[in-house]
């Protein structure tokens, strides 16, 4: 079913927040500094660049002090080891001061261009514009396939109003981020927290580019990774298909229980002598492959919902900042 908004006109934002997770994008820096730079004449509103190291292990940190050094609108925050690449969004949210945000990764696969557009509809009254994607450009079928799967099991497990085709890459309004900013949680789906609290929303279709440079950081693993996180951390849907799965097998097993009595008693009572009846072990061996399977299927999902309670009790900061730079002394923590 469609949702209807009632959307109020605005003017652009007086301060845009452009955040830009980077992990191990030594490579891309050179290619991203050059693309926005080309960007930001363009945009209507003044700019601030939070860009978030994850931890890198290799010299991306260096290139970003020295971006950050040519203009002080770069703002760097320095995580003192890796926290992940929801985690690293979520800090630069905590520090955007901008009355909205875009969310971008820096491997320009999502062209800076396309936030043109999003303020166009930020400025018809959208409070989150997701881009998304068309074509998928320099990626190989699987990946396509792979990815064309996920968003679909998304939208089952996660949430029914989760946009198909489309990753972080977003602009969301100072209301709606205040919103997301009160969700804490450790493990983080950010698209689907999106997606949870509701707001105005609507999409720009774009067309995704090639990596500028560098290897992806969402290889099939950890797209599985994520996958899992976000249907254990939003849905107990896993909980109730163990579940149905068990009393599916119960159901199995009770049949072919009173199908073996049946038998037995046709056979040994003389009705049907002739019925063969074989008590055999491979019988007896299957069904308790399959029934200790589903046993030990329901518990390892119910050992992920109770891992999750774990972390959440330890009420641990979400990530730790080593350092951060053109910050003024006021900035407001945000690891909390």
């Amino acid at each position: 079913m469609a949702t209807y908004y009632s959307l109020k006109k605005r003017k652009n934002p007086n301060l845009l927040s452009l955040i830009i997770p980077c992990y191990n994008e030594e490579k891309v820096i050179p290619f991203l500094k050059e693309s926005i730079r080309e960007i930001l004449p363009k945009i209507p509103s003044k700019v601030e660049l939070i860009l978030v190291n994850d931890g890198s292990s290799d010299h991306t940190v260096e290139e970003l002090i020295r971006w950050a050094d040519e203009d002080k609108r770069i703002k760097i925050i320095n995580f003192a080891r890796n926290f992940g690449h929801q985690i690293a969004v979520t800090a630069g949210m905590d520090y955007a001061n901008g009355d909205a945000i875009v969310i971008m990764d820096a491997d320009l696969q999502d062209p800076p261009e396309v936030i043109l557009e999003m303020l166009s509809k930020y400025r018809e009254g959208y409070d989150v514009v997701y881009g998304q994607r068309e074509e998928r450009a320099g990626e190989t079928f699987f990946k396509k396939v792979s990815a064309w799967a996920f968003y679909r099991l998304m939208k089952i497990l996660v949430h029914k109003d989760l946009p198909l085709d489309s990753g972080d890459f977003r602009l969301i309004s100072r209301n709606c981020l205040d919103s997301l900013k009160e969700m804490r949680e450790n493990h983080r789906f950010l698209r689907g927290m999106g997606a949870w609290v509701g707001y105005p929303q609507t999409p720009v279709i774009y067309k995704r580019a090639p990596r500028a440079a560098g290897e992806t950081k969402y290889p099939l693993r950890k797209m599985l990774r994520l996958a899992v996180n976000a249907a254990v951390s939003f849905s107990p849907l896993p909980l109730r298909l163990s579940l149905s799965f068990g009393i599916f097998i119960a159901i199995v097993g009770f049949i072919v229980g009173i199908t073996s009595v049946v038998k037995a008693w046709m056979h040994y009572s003389g009705l049907y002598p002739e019925l063969v009846y074989n008590p055999g072990w491979a019988t007896i061996v299957t069904l308790l492959c399959i029934i200790g399977g589903a046993i030990l299927i329901a518990i390892g999902i119910l050992g992920e919902y109770i891992a999750r309670i774990f972390e959440e009790v330890k009420g641990r900061p979400l990530y730790v900042v080593e350092s951060k730079i053109n910050f003024d002394s006021k900035a407001k923590k945000g690891s909390k």
